[in-house]
């Protein structure tokens, strides 16, 4: 499988308000981006450090993966992703080597489709893969 580079980062916090301020503040940046994406539970800011992404995300819905990450870890850094040319081969790929993804099929995000690894198959640490 080819990976191409980090393609972000993702951080649970619990109040984005608060976080994007600390972070705008601290490093003299301003957001790229916000969003909601209702299917994943969460609100988005996004910033860019060189051409990785760099995402705080906060949740929307108590019963959302972010806000379950919070609840038994802790604000912190939730999961690192990494650009894939095809997520359907690498999901292939994966399954022939006994690594579990969560997705069969990708999941979708505007032009882009990705999944994930277990957090288990990866030393505690869940990885995206996106196309």
């Amino acid at each position: 499988m080819k990976l191409e580079k980090v393609d972000h980062i993702c951080i649970a916090v619990k109040d984005l308000q608060e976080a994007e301020r600390y972070f705008s503040h601290v490093f003299g940046i301003e957001p790229d981006d916000r969003y909601r994406e209702e299917k994943e539970k969460i609100d988005v800011v996004r910033y860019y450090i060189g051409e990785v992404g760099f995402e705080l995300m906060a949740p929307i819905d108590s019963e959302g993966d972010v806000a379950r990450f919070i609840e038994k870890n802790g604000e912190g850094v939730f999961l690192l992703s990494l650009k894939v040319p095809d997520v359907e081969k690498a999901i292939k790929e994966l399954n022939e080597k006994g690594v579990p993804v969560t997705d069969q099929v990708p999941r979708q995000w505007r032009q882009s489709k990705y999944t994930f690894i277990k957090p288990k198959a990866m030393f505690g640490v869940l990885l995206e893969l996106i196309d």
